[in-house]
C-alpha cells in the first residue's frame, strides 16, 4: 500500500489502519481515454482512486447539452455517490485524459466504512471540497469572462496531472467549459501571445503557471485551499 499512498493523495489522507482496510481489495487497473467510471442512472459497481490521468464528471440537459462540472485526478475518487448512501448519480463520469489507479468494488468498499468512522469522515472531506469545486464551476461559467474559465482550468488540470503538459483537445475543453469550439480557439491564442501557454496538436503546454493564476484570479485557489486544510 506504501506505493497507492503516495500515488492518490485521498488515500495517503487515511489512518494507516483504515488504508489496511481498503488494501486487500484494491486492484491496479490502467484508465484508458474516454472509460467509463460511472454511467447516468446505472448502478455504481466499483470506486476508483486515480493515480495518474483526470476524470471529467459531467452533467447532461438533454443528449445533445452536457458540460463538465468537475474534474477528479490524484487527490480524489469516483463514486461518492455511494459515499452518501446511494446506488447511481444522473452524471457521466469518464476519463478524458488516460491514467491508471486502483479500483475496490462498491460491496468491499461499504463493508471497510462499516468497520471505519475515521474512514468514512475522511472521504466525506473530500466529498466536501468537490461539492466547492462544482459551486465554484457553475458560478465561473456564469459569471467569469472566458480567458479566467480557461486559466482556472488549465491549473486545476494541471494539479491533477501532475505535468505542465496537458493531452487536451480544443473540442474537450469547449466541453468543459460549456462553450463553443471556436471561442476556447480564440482564448488559447489570446493565452499563448501572453506566454503563459504553448499550443500543439491535441496539447496544452503551461510556461507561465504563476501568470494563470494571476489571470484566473479569485476563480482558482478557494478549494486547492480547501483541499490542504483538511486532507494535507
Amino acid at each position: 500500500m506504501a506505493t497507492v499512498a503516495i500515488r492518490n493523495r485521498l488515500l495517503g489522507a487515511l489512518l494507516p489502519s483504515d488504508r489496511d482496510l481498503l488494501a486487500p481489495h484494491l486492484r491496479h487497473v490502467t484508465l484508458p481515454l474516454r472509460q467509463d467510471l460511472e454511467r447516468p442512472d446505472r448502478r455504481i459497481e466499483n470506486i476508483y482512486f486515480i493515480e495518474a490521468g483526470i476524470a471529467s464528471v459531467v452533467a447532461e440537459l438533454q443528449a445533445e447539452v452536457s458540460v463538465e462540472v468537475g474534474l477528479i485526478g490524484c487527490e480524489g475518487m469516483s463514486g461518492m455517490a455511494v459515499l452518501l448512501g446511494t446506488e447511481q448519480t444522473p452524471h457521466s463520469t469518464y476519463m478524458q485524459v488516460a491514467g491508471e489507479g486502483q479500483k475496490i468494488s462498491v460491496k468491499q468498499f461499504r463493508a471497510a466504512l462499516e468497520a471505519s468512522d475515521t474512514l468514512r469522515d475522511v472521504l466525506l472531506k473530500f466529498v466536501h471540497v468537490f461539492m466547492m469545486q462544482t459551486s465554484q464551476t457553475a458560478i465561473a461559467n456564469a459569471r467569469i469572462p472566458l480567458a479566467r474559465r480557461l486559466a482556472r482550468w488549465v491549473l486545476m488540470a494541471q494539479d491533477r496531472g501532475r505535468d505542465n503538459v496537458l493531452p487536451l483537445t480544443h473540442e474537450f475543453l469547449a466541453l468543459m467549459l460549456g462553450v463553443r469550439r471556436a471561442g476556447v480557439t480564440e482564448t488559447l491564442q489570446i493565452l499563448k501571445r501572453q506566454k503563459l501557454i504553448e499550443t500543439a496538436r491535441n496539447l496544452i503546454v503551461v510556461k507561465d503557471r504563476k501568470g494563470l493564476q494571476r489571470i484566473a484570479g479569485a476563480a482558482y485557489g478557494l478549494l486547492e485551499r480547501e483541499y490542504r486544510r483538511l486532507l494535507g
